[in-house]
């Protein structure tokens, strides 16, 4: 499936100042992010450019942020969906990046204590071996050999994206982040939110804190079947713009370091 990509315009509004976007007095420019989630039909991505240089202005965090058209694309795997972004960009995805040879990893516990009643949209994950598994039943055995526990089958189902998200990241030309969207939008929020994503509250509670934050992500039929993953994108390039600001905040703050050699943190 080759990408597709509509652009809608934004709007401004107020957002949570805790989890502003910003830079570095005296900063001025734009950048670009990317947020990136996964879908049915592969990976769903929102860009966005974000005005740097507005963040320096007195009174800026309070009046909202300064963001560009949000571009939505869908493409089946992420070599094709990130193929036209530029070398060094920022993007954030929603997907565990990093695995330890044993034990559990530091960030999806510090997460689930955050999250509250949305704690079970984060999954714990095992460590490396256990992916490379063919199947459930030997996966599990594998873990508890690593861990003295089990994992859940519904982890399992991130295999896939999972290894596909890290050969990406090992050879990719893009700076790529470990985003949770439920902490992004908790951020957003103040709180961790109170309806899950798949109700039609949740999503309109995501919408409307989105368009605060200056992300205006209309209800377009063309994204409809993958409402919920566009959402969460944008969630995740809200934080890819803190990121790239160096204003998100960091779990575990040092980072652990994966099997691989590479961080494993997840950001908001």
């Amino acid at each position: 499936m080759g990408p597709a990509a509509v652009v809608w315009p934004t709007g401004g509004g107020q957002n949570w100042g805790a989890g502003r976007v910003g830079c570095r007095a005296g900063q001025t420019g734009g950048m670009r992010v990317t947020g990136v989630d996964g879908c049915r039909d592969g990976w769903a991505a929102v860009e966005v450019d974000v005005d740097e240089g507005a963040w320096s202005e007195p009174g800026a965090v309070e009046s909202g942020g300064r963001f560009g058209p949000v571009t939505v694309r869908v493409a089946g795997s992420l070599a094709e969906l990130l193929a036209g972004t530029a070398a060094g960009q920022v993007v954030g995805i929603d997907m565990p990046l990093g695995l330890l040879a044993r034990g559990w990893r530091v960030a999806d516990a510090e997460a689930r204590r955050r999250l509250g009643p949305r704690r079970s949209s984060i999954f714990a994950i095992p460590p490396a071996a256990v992916w490379q598994q063919p199947d459930y039943h030997a996966a599990l055995a594998e873990c508890r050999r690593l861990t003295g526990q089990g994992f859940s089958i519904q982890a399992w189902g991130l295999r896939p994206k999972l290894l596909e998200a890290g050969r990406y990241r090992r050879q990719s030309p893009q700076r790529l982040y470990e985003v949770h969207p439920e902490l992004s939008f908790a951020g957003l929020a103040g709180a961790p939110l109170p309806e899950p994503k798949h109700r039609p509250a949740g999503q309109a509670l995501r919408r409307t804190l989105l368009a605060a934050a200056g992300l205006d992500v209309p209800d377009d039929p063309a994204w409809r079947r993958a409402a919920a993953d566009v959402l969460d994108a944008a969630a995740v390039a809200w934080t890819a713009s803190r990121i790239a600001a160096g204003q998100a905040v960091t779990l575990p703050d040092p980072p652990q370091t994966g099997e691989d050699g590479l961080e494993i943190a997840i950001r908001y």
